[in-house]
């Protein structure tokens, strides 16, 4: 199934000159969706995740529907102050200025395998964070799994070690 033909360009959002990559065409057809998830769970199975993380806000979208597909649990990264309980913060660089993410701080057990998850890999920021707090709490990546890489943009850069898996690659805008 080419997943690609489901996603639909927004020229010049959220600013002048970007073209964003809007993933609603593709949640609006249940199967296209399925087979969106059954690909991105594919490489993972079997391999012992103890807990799907998604990141806000898309990669809950992906990250719940994968944790079910792999009978775990699923964990939230949040912006700062949406978390309840204690929380762990990991900051990290945007193009222009910071930005931060938070984790429960009870939400990883030390050791346990996990699979993060979000909808787009573009400059790979909010995904290293991602990987820090996980680590930080003691947890294992295993990998990470994306709808989409904006290759062009070099997200892996800042991910070295980490497996990446990426169902649709777009070199340009």
């Amino acid at each position: 199934m080419d997943l690609a033909a489901y996603i639909r360009d927004i020229p010049n959002f959220p600013k002048e000159g970007i073209v964003f990559k809007d993933i609603t065409t593709l949640l609006q057809e249940p199967k296209v969706f399925q087979s969106a998830v059954d690909q991105m769970v594919a490489p993972f199975r079997g391999k012992g995740i103890s807990a799907v993380i998604g990141i806000e806000s898309r990669g809950f979208i992906f990250g719940g529907a994968m944790a079910l597909a792999l009978e775990t649990s699923f964990v939230p990264i949040r912006k700062p102050g949406k978390l309840p309980a204690e929380t762990v913060k990991q900051s990290y660089t945007l193009e222009y200025g910071t930005d931060t993410i938070e984790i429960h701080k009870d939400a990883i057990t030390a050791g346990s395998p996990g699979l993060l998850v979000d909808d787009l890999l573009a400059t790979g920021g909010t995904m290293a964070a991602a990987v820090q707090l996980v680590r930080k709490l003691g947890g294992i990546v295993l990998g990470t799994a994306f709808l989409i890489e904006l290759d062009f943009l070099k997200g892996r850069d800042l991910l070295q070690g980490v497996p990446i898996h990426s169902l649709i690659h777009y070199d340009g805008e």
